[in-house]
C-alpha cells in the first residue's frame, strides 16, 4: 500500500531541500524522522511535516489503519523548483540587480515492507 503527500510553494530553494531528502530517500520511516528531527537545517522541519502528513494521509484510509507505522518506508521523495519571484534591489551609479526569491514543491511517498 502506498500514500502520498504533497507540500507545494515551500519558500526555499530545491537545490536547499534536495541536500536533506538525499539523506533519507529509501530509508525505514523511524530513521527518517529521527534525522529530520535532528538536522539543524530549515528544510528539514518542512520535509518532516511532509513526512508525517503522508503518515497521517495512510493511516486515515480504510486498509491504512491495520498497518503499524514500522512497517512504513520512504518510497520516493521528488524536489522540484516552484515558481520564482522577482525583486530588485537598487546598486551603484543609478543600476539595479535582480534578486530571486526560489520556491519549490516536495513530494513524499511512503510504502508498506513486503
Amino acid at each position: 500500500m502506498e500514500a502520498k503527500a504533497v507540500k507545494k510553494y515551500a519558500k526555499q530553494s530545491a537545490r536547499k531541500l534536495r541536500q536533506v531528502a538525499d539523506l533519507v530517500r529509501g530509508k525505514d520511516l523511524e530513521d527518517v524522522l529521527n534525522t529530520l528531527h535532528f538536522s539543524r537545517k530549515k528544510s528539514s522541519r518542512m520535509i518532516e511535516k511532509t513526512v508525517r502528513s503522508c503518515v497521517a494521509n495512510m493511516m486515515n484510509t480504510d486498509e491504512g489503519a491495520a498497518i503499524e507505522p514500522e512497517d512504513l518506508y520512504l518510497k520516493e521523495i521528488v524536489i522540484d523548483e516552484g515558481p520564482t519571484m522577482k525583486r530588485y534591489r537598487p546598486r551603484a551609479m543609478g543600476r539595479a540587480t535582480e534578486i530571486r526569491k526560489r520556491s519549490s514543491h516536495i513530494t513524499v511517498k511512503l510504502a508498506t515492507k513486503e
